[in-house]
């Protein structure tokens, strides 16, 4: 059975998008733990990181290169964290999540409710640091 994700990637599903490239696709998360969480998912279904194929592999790396110094830049914050947990959605995937403490990556805590507009808010400014030329 097809997963969610695989709907999203064909816009079945909405999603506030941030980047994409041909093999992979960042959208933000609707229950993140912070502000700013972002989730890099290959364009094909596969379960554990390490099993994901070159080129998704790479695809999927380049765009968390690129999108963590632009979240950093969006929502303040001392560092962007990264996790690959895939407990959740059986599809590869990594968080990218501010941090101002180590705390701030646990997924136990509570997750946040942010509303579509707010959403739609927070993918923009990623995004507009992402073309404006900011970062390499």
């Amino acid at each position: 059975m097809e997963g969610l994700f695989m709907k999203i990637i064909r816009r079945e599903i909405p999603a506030h998008v941030v980047a994409e490239n041909e093999h992979a696709l960042a959208f933000l998360d609707l229950f993140p733990l912070a502000f700013g969480h972002v989730l890099v998912i290959p364009k094909i279904e596969v379960n554990a990181i390490y099993d994901v194929p070159e080129p998704y592999y790479s695809a999927v790396w380049s765009l968390v290169r690129q999108l963590a110094p632009a979240i950093q830049l969006a929502f303040p914050c001392r560092k962007v964290g990264m996790a690959v947990i895939g407990l959740e959605v059986p599809h590869a995937h990594v968080h990218l999540v501010p941090l101002d403490e180590v705390g701030d990556l646990s997924f136990v805590r509570p997750k946040l409710c942010p509303s579509p507009e707010e959403l739609q808010e927070h993918a923009a400014c990623i995004r507009r640091f992402l073309s404006s030329g900011t970062i390499v």
